[in-house]
């Protein structure tokens, strides 16, 4: 039962012909053109690299029974170069017997925010937001992906081209003009992230589990405003890294912390 609480194409050139010397022009002329076959399949079946259609937040907790699948899902998703999905975990089912110990007391204000815009005071685990406005249970796979088509149709959603760099010790962060004309303003955060933690729970409703949430988010950090012109920002790593940090994502959003909008642009980054 769900628990409620009151909210490539890879260009070519990398697959370079060998060049083998043939000792018949016809030989050569038929290799050649199964070549040419060859690149056509490829070029074809490997597509190209886009930028993130969705930024999907699943609100979890080591102390909630129905979270695990919803947990599973997104593992799967961090799997996929199109969406960005983060865990972040909550900390007001603690008092249930299992003090979750990947819990932010921020990650709980940020889904209470997101209930308090939409107006419905739905706050509950596993709960997934995608690309900030629409929510859905977490376990709901097909849900989710019906979100992630919804949102998608609006004009300003994940609209602003977003990037990362890392030089030395700073993370370079890049955040484009909207393609959209109606899109001026934002707030750019960063989140450093552990792409997997497994945790074995010994108290609580999932006693004798050992579960691993993906894309955990270990902080949170405000980068800066973003007036709809191209900026850019330089963050230097020691604000970011803590022990197991392995990742980073960069997010615009509309509106700021305790009134956040839709969701406007988006980047992931390796740190290793």
């Amino acid at each position: 039962m769900t628990m409620m609480a009151s909210g490539l194409i890879s260009r070519w050139s990398g697959a370079i012909w060998s060049g083998a010397i043939w000792s018949s022009a016809i030989w050569s002329s038929a290799i050649w053109s199964s070549a040419l076959g060859v690149c056509a399949i490829i070029a074809v079946i490997r597509p190209a690299h886009a930028d993130p259609r969705a930024v999907v937040e699943l609100f979890t907790s080591q102390g909630c029974s129905s979270c695990p699948p919803a947990d599973k899902i997104i593992g799967e998703l961090s799997n996929d170069p199109s969406i960005i999905a983060l865990s972040m975990p909550i900390d007001y089912w603690d008092y249930l017997g299992w003090k979750d110990t990947l819990a932010d007391s921020r990650f709980s204000a940020r889904q209470r925010a997101y209930s308090r815009m939409r107006g419905d005071r739905e706050v509950y685990t596993p709960q997934v937001v995608v690309n900030g406005s629409a929510h859905v249970i977490g376990s709901d796979r097909a849900g989710i992906e019906s979100a992630i088509e919804k949102t998608a149709k609006g004009d300003t959603v994940m609209s602003v081209p977003v990037s990362m760099s890392l030089a030395g010790k700073q993370l370079n962060v890049s955040v484009a003009a909207s393609k959209e004309a109606a899109v001026s303003h934002g707030e750019v955060w960063i989140c450093s992230i552990t792409r997997a933690v497994p945790i074995s729970i010994s108290r609580g409703e999932n006693r004798g589990q050992q579960i691993t949430y993906h894309n955990v988010v270990r902080n949170l950090l405000k980068v800066g405003d973003w007036n709809g012109t191209p900026e850019s920002w330089t963050v230097p790593l020691e604000n970011l890294t803590r022990e197991g940090v392995d990742g980073a994502v960069v997010y615009v959003q509309d509106g700021n912390r305790e009134k956040p909008g839709p969701m406007l642009g988006a980047a992931y980054t390796s740190l290793h």
